[in-house]
Parts: structure tokens; C-alpha cells; sequence
């Protein structure tokens, strides 16, 4: 078994490590056709998530292709990003959140056979921003198209502690 990744941001708690990232949680639109989260028990089922920021979709079209891997993954870390304001709309701060499983879409070519390294970005950031509460059960798949011709979607479960 490998060592699992140090969290080398610095902070006491997790909002305060995410600021020290140079980031903040966005703002999620709401959707008349579905819900950011949904609450199954203990369970907190997120929705796909894909890459926003500000309004605005950051990239299309098909890793492998279209879109390069370094691109790709900061795509998924936008995706993970707000997949998280999504769990704190659930429970209401940062510090209870706990990622149980992440499954990440992303949209690549047959061959790229690198869609774990897409996902990879996405578990760096929640580690860095939740320490042992970020580490999680994941799957990461490549498929033929996301919504909009984005790169990669995230959805995830998680719970609060």
C-alpha cells in the first residue's frame, strides 16, 4: 500500500487552508430541474459538478484531443471546488465536511488511458483543503461527451462530521 499524499497547506482549519490556496467557494446556481445536494441518511449525494467559475464554463471539447492533460486537470480542481460549495450548502461549514466516494467523468479520446491523473488534481485539492477528511473511495472514467462538451464532470458522496 502507498503512503498516502502529506496535506502541505498550511491552516488550522479548512476554510482558512482554502484561502491559503487563493481560493473561496463559489456561488452555485440554482436549477429548476435538479438539486446540488440530496441527503440519503447520513449520506450527502452531490450532483455532477462541472467545471464553473463565476458563471462562466472554463473549457470544452475532449482531453487527448481538444484539451490538453495539464488543462484537464485544472478543470477537475474547478469541478472538485464546487462540488464542495455544494456539500457546505448541506451542512453549513467547511470544517464537517468529509468526502466519502468521488466518481470523475472525463470526456477523452479511446487511448488516453490518463483519466486517473484528471482525477488526481481533484483529490490533491480536497486533501490539501480537508486533510483526512478529503481522502476518499474514487473512480475515474473516461467517456464519449459531458454536458456542453465540457472535459470532466464530478460527482461525489459525502457526509457530515
Amino acid at each position: 500500500m502507498s503512503q498516502p499524499l502529506p496535506q502541505t497547506v498550511k491552516g488550522d482549519s479548512a476554510s482558512e487552508r482554502l484561502h491559503n490556496l487563493g481560493l473561496e467557494l463559489p456561488e452555485l446556481a440554482g436549477n429548476a430541474y435538479y438539486v446540488h445536494h440530496r441527503a440519503v441518511g447520513s449520506s450527502i449525494h452531490i450532483s455532477g459538478q462541472l467545471p464553473y467559475k463565476d458563471g462562466e464554463l472554463l473549457g470544452q471539447g475532449v482531453v487527448g484531443r481538444d484539451v490538453e492533460l495539464e488543462t484537464a486537470k485544472e478543470l477537475a480542481r474547478h469541478a472538485a471546488l464546487n462540488c464542495l460549495a455544494a456539500a457546505v450548502q448541506a451542512v453549513g461549514d467547511l470544517d464537517r465536511v468529509r468526502i466519502v466516494q468521488m466518481l470523475v467523468f472525463v470526456a477523452s479520446t479511446p487511448d488516453l488511458g490518463l483519466q486517473s491523473q484528471v482525477a488526481n488534481a481533484a483529490s490533491e485539492l480536497l486533501i490539501e483543503v480537508l486533510g483526512e477528511n478529503g481522502r476518499h473511495a474514487r473512480t475515474a472514467i473516461g467517456v464519449a461527451g459531458l454536458p456542453l462538451n465540457t472535459p470532466v464532470e464530478i460527482q461525489m458522496v459525502c457526509t457530515a462530521v
